[in-house]
């Protein structure tokens, strides 16, 4: 059997500073990411997917009158463009709760 401490807390549980009201009353907040449509990132994807279409529509026939950048190498790219866009913001909002929280 183990000792009690005045408090009536056994010695061998977790300290007393988890038992008495030391801690702060208010809850702290968990700091989020930014709204995506006020990041840079979107920014730099939107500008990608127009040039990707843009370069599509003005690359016409060579003089072999084959299509050097055809639609479906555009729709690629432009789906490339998008997982890349979506990887970035889930790696954003992955650390978004990692700032505060951990203590010492």
């Amino acid at each position: 059997m183990s000792a009690a401490t005045p408090a009536g807390y056994p010695e061998s549980g977790a300290p007393r500073s988890t038992y008495t009201a030391e801690r702060p009353a208010t809850r702290e907040t968990v700091k989020e990411t930014k709204p995506s449509y006020k990041t840079t990132e979107l920014m730099a994807y939107v500008a990608a997917v127009v040039a990707v279409l843009v370069a599509s529509a003005v690359v016409g026939d060579g003089a072999s009158g084959v299509d050097r950048f055809p639609a479906d190498r555009a729709w690629l790219y432009i789906t490339l463009l998008t997982i890349g866009y979506m990887v970035s913001r889930g790696l954003a909002k992955c650390g978004a709760g990692q700032g505060d929280d951990r203590r010492a």
